[in-house]
């Protein structure tokens, strides 16, 4: 039995889906919950002073070759497409956007708690390619 079962008083015999449970108890999904927190992140390193750590290897520009074949992900292009779904922020607007610390928590407050329809079916073909 899952834990949103048993904290909610549910069987499984119930039939009840987790997501009826989560919407019932206030609970945020774990995806959503961590894209806030990267999001969150992003504006702390935008604004931190120069010379600090985690800011420098952040604009670090790495030397050397890439492997071949498809690039990976880097952390600023994941960040990037994230703030064009989530909040429809355009990569050259960003780093502006998230320097006004005020103006990019209230848009962070204006992230969805729950999945939006077409977030959940490409989290649900996500899964089914598992």
């Amino acid at each position: 039995m899952g834990f949103l079962h048993r904290v909610a008083g549910v069987s499984l015999r119930d039939k009840v889906r987790s997501s009826v449970i989560r919407e019932g108890l206030g609970v945020e999904l774990l995806l959503l919950r961590v894209e806030r927190s990267q999001l969150r992140w992003f504006g702390h390193l935008v604004r931190m002073p120069p010379g600090r750590l985690p800011r420098e290897v952040f604009q670090a520009c790495p030397a050397g070759k890439r492997p071949r074949g498809r690039p990976r992900t880097r952390w600023m292009d994941y960040i990037s497409l994230l703030a064009w779904e989530c909040l429809g922020i355009p990569q050259s607007e960003l780093v502006d956007v998230a320097r006004e610390k005020k103006v990019w928590g209230s848009l962070l407050e204006l992230l969805p708690r729950d999945l939006t329809t077409d977030k959940r079916e490409k989290m649900d073909g996500w899964i089914m390619e598992l």
